[in-house]
């Protein structure tokens, strides 16, 4: 039930991430707090599709 999803900075746009997530669990979008090494800042990352 987990599927592979790519995460996306939110200021520089670029897909940094890969992980996985539970379809039963999170229906939504998830966002995380990660590290975009193109801007040197931790920044919010969506999911994309």
């Amino acid at each position: 039930m987990r599927d592979i999803i790519t995460l996306e900075c939110t200021d520089c746009k670029r897909r940094n991430y890969s992980t996985t997530k539970n379809k039963k669990k999170q229906t939504g979008r998830v966002e995380y707090k990660k590290y975009c090494r193109n801007c040197g800042k931790h920044t919010t990352h969506k999911e994309t599709r």
